[in-house]
């Protein structure tokens, strides 16, 4: 107990802590924006809005579950991480989970996916997701075995 109390926060904690909120705000905004139909935001994408809409609109229950899980499981862990809570290891792994649902779905099992949106930085993108989410997963587990996380 009283090692838990006087181990010192690692500098790299606040770093990582403060891109993963970062990366994750962004993660969150972009779920928003897209649920909520936001023609401003979905017109940068490479498709007309109505078919962007449509698109996302035809996503199973399932992968819709899963990018809810994956986005605010990470914005979760994120906070958590920076509180130095043990849970972030949890929020982590829920959200490693809910991206391999919801991107693997999208990745492999979605036919109806336009091809404009598997070329390019939309066919790397779901790969980068799912390594930056097992990544933080990996460090908040980690940094709760070395003690810095309560």
């Amino acid at each position: 107990m009283l090692h838990d109390m006087t181990v010192k926060t690692p500098t790299h904690l606040w770093i990582v802590g403060g891109l993963s909120l970062l990366w994750s705000a962004y993660g969150a905004f972009d779920y928003i924006m897209t649920r909520t139909h936001n023609v401003d935001y979905l017109s940068a994408l490479p498709l007309p809005v109505e078919e962007t809409i449509a698109y996302i609109d035809s996503f199973p229950l399932l992968p819709d579950i899963g990018w809810s899980l994956g986005v605010w499981g990470a914005l979760l862990g994120s906070i958590l991480l920076l509180m130095r809570s043990r849970y972030a290891v949890h929020a982590f792994a829920v959200s490693l989970l809910g991206a391999l649902i919801s991107l693997g779905y999208d990745m492999f099992l979605n036919d109806a996916k336009p091809e404009v949106l598997s070329e390019g930085m939309f066919a790397i993108m779901p790969i980068v997701v799912i390594i930056i989410a097992a990544a933080l997963l990996l460090y908040a587990r980690r940094q709760h075995q070395a003690g810095v996380l309560r």
